[in-house]
């Protein structure tokens, strides 16, 4: 059976005669510690434990999450702050909380690759670290998961966490929406719709004659979604008034793909992407958020109704991945239509002008090695999958590039710990002052990155989505 083919026996499952979605960000703050450990109490605690989702009232699933819930309670923070974080591992198996996107040491980053101490199974572990730069981050699972997809970023170990310090500007209600998709299993026949709405060049597209044509393995997809803790026919939706302005936070918490949102009759106002203000706040009718990122919107709500905020790709809306959003005093057919338009540009929301010249630039070639590590694809980054040992040796102080070419058909959402990228060039066209932690390559395109290395320590740099990075899509970056 074709993926497509699951993708519609999952949308009937779904199917309510009147469409209902979730409250978002109603997820409760941590509970209080079992019992403290030595020395000052913990300003937060997390517990890993098993926990339930109920994404309809007859989909009930079991999964890993935090404080019993699975998104995890939402986090907030000041930045520069320390910050004392008590994690409760009530598992049987080791576990890692990662800070994404947080500018901290590589003890507490929450990366085995980095030197960070597991938290042990039936264990606890404290962090504690001055949280910073302000903006939309979150925390989630790191551990690897190869062939048990019932790991690391494919259970329910995900959450917002908020620094504030940044300003988002005036907004009159703040909502925090969490892409997720469910149930993982592998399979050869997957629909990647990255390219969907696209017309970008392909500079890094190789030779047909020279394309590795053997069997594609084993990747990993899903037919079941939801936005936080609800799919699409569940749950309350987002309740606004005629001439507010929301603030949309929006992360991409699946370890499986990357996605597009739409919400019919309204624009997104970006105002930040990986919580880092853009120079550009740019009006868009769709937006495209990879695994890992986020994006921060304000939507002027001037068109009363009552609207499907949700992916754009008709099987996955249908299968769970929405949210109504329902004006006062309107009683109407939710509605849904497709944007007019699916494409998505880094560059309308970055400086026009080159960046500054870096003082080294390292090249990066991403391939894929189809069945390469027996079942499954292996990945690679100049020739070789990780650990690339003292290929890539940094200099504290310095400016580097980092050249990112996608020699693959997949877009990959690349992530490179404890430092701010900033986006420097496109598939060709150079751009600056639009900075983030998570940067997708176009398929068979080109992405350029600078950053300063300035947080001593191994670094690892990495696809996020699970299964590629798992089998081989990671490399670690040392300091001199």
């Amino acid at each position: 059976m074709q993926r497509r083919d699951f993708l519609k026996l999952s949308s009937l499952a779904f199917a309510a005669p009147r469409l209902r979605a979730q409250a978002p960000g109603q997820m409760a703050m941590p509970s209080a510690p079992a019992a403290a450990p030595p020395g000052p109490p913990a300003d937060i605690t997390l517990k890993i434990s098993p926990v339930t989702v109920e994404l309809a009232p007859e989909r009930i699933l079991s999964t890993i999450g935090y404080n019993g819930m699975a998104p995890g309670p939402i986090l907030r923070m000041k930045e520069g702050k320390p910050t004392i974080v008590d994690v409760i591992n009530a598992t049987d198996v080791p576990e890692l909380v990662h800070w994404h996107g947080l500018v901290i040491p590589a003890e507490v980053d929450g990366v085995d690759e980095e030197g960070t101490p597991v938290v042990p199974a039936q264990s606890r572990r404290r962090y504690q670290f001055a949280p910073k730069p302000a903006g939309s981050r979150w925390y989630h699972s790191h551990a690897m998961a190869e062939s048990d997809l019932h790991k690391g970023a494919y259970t329910g170990q995900f959450g917002f966490l908020i620094i504030d310090g940044a300003d988002p500007g005036q907004y009159d209600q703040e909502i925090f929406l969490a892409l997720r998709d469910w149930e993982p299993f592998f399979t050869t026949q997957l629909m990647d719709t990255d390219e969907q709405g696209q017309v970008d060049p392909m500079p890094e597209k190789p030779d047909v004659s020279k394309m590795n044509t053997n069997a594609n393995g084993f990747e990993v997809t899903s037919i079941t979604y939801s936005i936080n803790d609800k799919s699409l026919g569940a749950g309350e939706p987002i309740r606004v008034k005629q001439g507010q302005r929301i603030l949309l936070r929006i992360l991409n918490a699946s370890a499986i793909e990357n996605r597009r949102l739409a919400l019919p009759g309204h624009k997104f106002q970006v105002v930040a992407l990986d919580g880092n203000p853009v120079p550009t706040p740019t009006a868009v009718e769709t937006l495209f958020i990879g695994a890992g990122e986020r994006i921060d919107a304000i939507v002027e709500m001037n068109n009363p109704g009552v609207w499907i905020l949700g992916e754009t790709a008709d099987q996955v809306r249908e299968a769970g991945m929405g949210i109504l959003v329902e004006y006062a005093n309107q009683h109407k057919t939710p509605l849904w239509k497709a944007p007019s338009t699916l494409r998505w540009d880094y560059s309308v929301f970055a400086n026009a002008a080159s960046a500054k010249a870096p003082d080294h630039t390292i090249e990066m070639l991403f391939e894929k090695i189809p069945s390469g590590s027996g079942k499954f694809n292996t990945w690679l980054v100049n020739g070789k999958p990780y650990p690339h040992e003292n290929e890539f040796v940094l200099t504290q102080g310095q400016r580097y590039r980092l050249v990112f070419r996608n020699r693959t058909d997949d877009a990959h959402p690349m992530h490179l710990h404890r430092h701010n990228l900033e986006l420097t060039e496109i598939n060709g066209k150079a751009i600056s002052g639009l900075f983030k932690d998570t940067v997708v390559v176009p398929m068979y395109g080109r992405a350029t990155v600078d950053f300063t290395a300035d947080q001593p320590g191994l670094t690892l740099f990495h696809c996020h989505i699970q299964n590629h990075m798992d089998f081989g899509f990671k490399a670690l970056f040392r300091y001199a």
